[in-house]
């Protein structure tokens, strides 16, 4: 078996919780990292999803952590026909479920915000975090 443990580092896009409205981007810095991979985990949708009542999973990149620009298709593995950096969008039913997106853009911050449009009375759990992989310094700090 490979160890990948210590070349490895997650770090939180989006803290789990149930949302009902747009999430406070955070960012977060690759220094260090050669790969990073979005995991998106989703619960079970708190509305019924349409084309006007949807959350939009939009993100940026930024080389000095001040200005943002949205990714596209050429900065991202496993998703495409990105706009507006929207690399997921519930238009329709959700069943809870887990997605993960390849970043190989080659910015240093990434922010990911769910963007809630229409009208969500009940929330939808979600999480999202960044594996940052092959490490430049190892082994990395542990995360138990």
């Amino acid at each position: 078996m490979q160890d990948i443990h210590t070349g490895v580092f997650i770090d939180t896009l989006i803290a789990n919780a149930t949302y009902a409205a747009d999430t406070t981007p955070v960012a977060v810095d690759l220094i260090g990292f050669n790969a990073a991979e979005i995991v998106l985990a989703l619960g079970a949708g708190g509305i019924t999803f349409t084309g006007t009542n949807k959350i939009e999973f939009v993100l940026t990149h930024s080389d000095d952590n001040v200005t943002y620009t949205p990714v596209t298709d050429a900065d991202m593995l496993g998703v495409s026909g990105i706009s507006n950096g929207i690399i997921k969008a519930l238009t329709s039913a959700q069943a809870a479920a887990i997605g993960r997106f390849g970043y190989k853009g080659n910015k240093r911050y990434l922010k990911l915000q769910a963007d809630f449009s229409g009208t969500h009375g009940t929330g939808t759990p979600i999480g999202a975090y960044v594996i940052k992989g092959e490490a430049m310094l190892a082994p990395t700090a542990a995360q138990a």
